[in-house]
């Protein structure tokens, strides 16, 4: 399965439940994963034989309509641009100045389903968002210690009867993420086998009772180079 494949099954957790309807008609998110790569392609400058340098700042430039649609989807859309970019640089052996930094931009001069890609190389600092996806919806790791459970006290609360109150808990220093299991009555799985404390791995996934979460780790901007950006 190619990377664009992944992506769009990607995409398909972000728009289905409550967001299907918005995307009927006009622009298409995949259409815009689809410029995004000409852009990053199209820019690839090769600086040495072990460089090729491409963009690292982006603006979805999009009509009104499109741009009311796909704003509506908040958060979760940007970081499946953001992914998608990431992992396309990586197999194309495509190296950034600096952190991701990707913006849906507001743009009346443009008829609806049309999109415009502006991109340049901005020097700044990487920061590496962790997030975890579950059932669907996404939920970034803002702590240095999140616990994942049945219970109504645990960070990550599950509607499910599989998992204890306090399942597991994942450590998160900035760089590194680890998984520990805290004593649940049913186990705990990574990648498919049996689990009490190991790293995780970028793409991870973790199984609880009948829940699946896949541990990301987004390559993004820090907030400085982001509030710099131009609009």
């Amino acid at each position: 399965m190619g990377i664009l494949d992944n992506f769009e099954k990607g995409l398909e957790r972000v728009v289905n439940g409550a967001f299907a309807k918005a995307f009927k008609s006009g622009l298409q998110p995949l259409e815009v994963t689809a410029a995004l790569r000409r852009e990053l392609d199209t820019k690839a400058a090769v600086v040495s034989r072990e460089r090729i340098l491409v963009p690292n700042r982006f603006r979805v430039r999009l009509s009104a309509s499109d741009y009311q649609r796909m704003s509506s989807l908040g958060p979760a859309l940007i970081d499946e641009f953001t992914q998608l970019v990431q992992q396309h640089a990586t197999a194309q052996h495509y190296a950034f100045a600096g952190g991701i930094d990707i913006s849906l931009v507001e743009d009346a001069s443009l008829s609806q389903g049309v999109v415009r890609i502006e991109s340049e190389n901005v020097k700044g600092e990487v920061t590496w968002a962790p997030v975890l996806d579950i059932g669907g919806k996404r939920y970034p790791i803002t702590r240095s210690r999140t616990v994942i459970g049945r219970g109504s006290d645990a960070d990550i609360t599950l509607d499910d009867t599989g998992t204890s109150r306090a399942h597991i808990e994942i450590l998160w220093d900035g760089k590194r993420a680890q998984l520990t299991d805290l004593g649940s009555t049913n186990g705990s799985k990574l990648n498919g086998q049996p689990v009490k404390k190991a790293l995780l791995q970028p793409d991870s996934v973790i199984e609880i009772g009948r829940t699946r979460i896949v541990f990301r780790v987004l390559a993004q901007a820090a907030a400085e180079q982001r509030r710099e950006s131009p609009r």
